[in-house]
């Protein structure tokens, strides 16, 4: 088993440090400075509640996998025994090219870094990067540690031994990895995810219903479908003649904006960015944001004992 490491002890990056330890995998975090590591311990004692909360499991095991999980400031040693890194680091180009130059002089060249990125490419991040060949993008979805899947992309160069690694981890993990043969912005689940959100943005600037309404035709119909089967197979189980004919005259109308809509630019022009400063779309008062969340969680967590039902009778 691979000896990993994080770099980054952010939302995502203790929340998939949980994922390992919750998987009998002891893990290394690295943070900037003292209170990233107090953010980080709060955010895992808090998810580990909810989870004994819910009975995923009891107080013990909650206790036994936060031991698992070591915090530290320290960039040195928190790689110096590892062998598969996970970059969890914000969203800027030039900052996650600097860091990977200082993992780069810290470790031999076995060892595998990995990107969390949700959108650049992996030829793109390591272009600068002494063994390019080494380096792989290993996008988790928010909250990493109830969302199973990890999408796994390949860059230009690299190899098949770190694809290959990558996949176990992940299934070491108790993940679902998919792989990307080809490297394209937004990878898979984005794609798929903007696509919808797009028509949607269409659908309510254009009046033809509320935001209510809108939001309701998802989760009240295909949302219901959604955790059993794709968009693939859900075309194959209402028959390939019929999604095809509906495709060739419904395409011409859907929506091909270049942009966001005029309603979401408008929003974020009063910087009005939901949830997180209280409004958007909708109005989110505490009590709501509240509500919201755990609502999230917990349809979260059924679908996740779910799947610990699913693969125990394996």
């Amino acid at each position: 088993m691979e000896n990993v490491s994080i770099i980054g002890c952010g939302t995502m990056g203790h929340s998939i440090a949980l994922s390992a330890a919750w998987a009998g995998i002891s893990v290394k975090v690295y943070g900037i400075n003292e209170k990233d590591l107090e953010n980080a311990d709060r955010g895992l004692r808090s998810k580990l509640t909810v989870m004994t909360d819910n009975d995923v499991f009891d107080e013990e095991t909650a206790k036994q996998i936060r031991e698992k999980i070591e915090l530290s400031t320290s960039l040195e040693e928190t790689i110096a025994q590892s062998t598969f890194i996970i970059e969890v680091i914000p969203e800027v180009l030039d900052m996650k090219k600097e860091m990977y130059r200082k993992i780069e002089s810290l470790v031999s060249e076995e060892v595998v870094i990995a990107s969390n990125t949700s959108g650049f490419k992996p030829s793109l991040l390591a272009e600068e990067m002494q063994y390019p060949n080494r380096f792989v993008v290993t996008h988790f979805w928010n909250p990493g540690h109830l969302i199973p899947l990890v999408e796994i992309v390949k860059g230009e160069q690299t190899d098949n031994q770190t694809v290959e690694r990558a996949m176990q981890v992940m299934k070491d993990m108790n993940k679902q990895p998919i792989l990307l043969n080809k490297e394209i912005p937004g990878f898979i689940g984005n794609r798929l995810q903007y696509a919808l959100f797009r028509e949607a943005q269409s659908l309510l600037d254009a009046g033809v219903a509320t935001k209510e309404d809108i939001d309701a035709a998802v989760t009240y119909s295909i949302g219901r479908r959604l955790p059993v089967t794709g968009p693939l197979m859900t075309a194959d189980m209402g028959g390939l003649d019929v999604f095809s004919a509906i495709s060739n005259y419904l395409f011409e109308d859907l929506s091909t904006d270049q942009k966001s809509g005029s309603v979401l630019t408008k929003l974020v022009e009063e910087n009005k960015f939901g949830d997180k400063n209280g409004e958007g779309f909708y109005t989110w008062d505490a009590d709501f944001s509240e509500q919201k969340n755990a609502e999230r969680e917990q349809t979260l967590i059924h679908f996740l004992k779910n799947d610990l039902k699913r693969n125990e009778g394996k």
